[in-house]
């Protein structure tokens, strides 16, 4: 489920900051924290706010994969494609994934609980295969702990 985004909210977020272009990267940064990406109108608010064109601060966020345009979920899986993941089991868990929540990389289940990304490496070869949620690693990763972790993650989804 989208938090509905708030214009209050967003104007905020940009008080904080100086009208200086160099804020720019911080402030796309706040809103993606507060709402899971970056809304249209926030990056409207902030083109008018920093009398800067739109283009150009679409062409910041598109450029920052850390950045995202489009809704996230709740949680965001990362799975590890690097080599020693991919080598380890990254693609069955990927397909694990797929089952289980029913997204692919890049997409959001319906209930927007989980979003999937892969990744090229999280650093953590010798946890091979990796994957993270949220903030959390779970190394050595095998199809039978997937269901349980996920479920974990659900059932803290519907408490709150």
């Amino acid at each position: 489920m989208l938090m509905p985004i708030s214009m209050e909210e967003i104007t905020e977020i940009l008080r904080q900051y100086p009208r200086e272009q160099r804020y720019c990267l911080a402030i796309m940064q706040d809103m993606q924290r507060q709402y899971n990406y970056i809304p249209r109108e926030g990056m409207e608010a902030l083109s008018e706010y920093l009398e800067r064109p739109l283009s150009s601060l679409y062409s910041m966020a598109t450029f920052y994969k850390a950045l995202s345009l489009n809704p996230k979920g709740k949680h965001i899986i990362k799975l590890c494609d690097g080599t020693a993941c991919h080598i380890r089991g990254a693609t069955p868990l990927r397909d694990g994934v797929k089952r289980l929540l029913g997204i692919d990389a890049g997409e959001t289940t319906a209930d927007g609980l989980f979003s999937l990304e892969l990744v090229n490496c999280l650093g953590s070869c010798a946890l091979a295969p990796v994957l993270v949620i949220d903030e959390t690693y779970y190394g050595k990763m095998t199809l039978e702990k997937l269901p349980g972790i996920l479920a974990q993650y659900r059932e803290e989804g519907s408490a709150s």
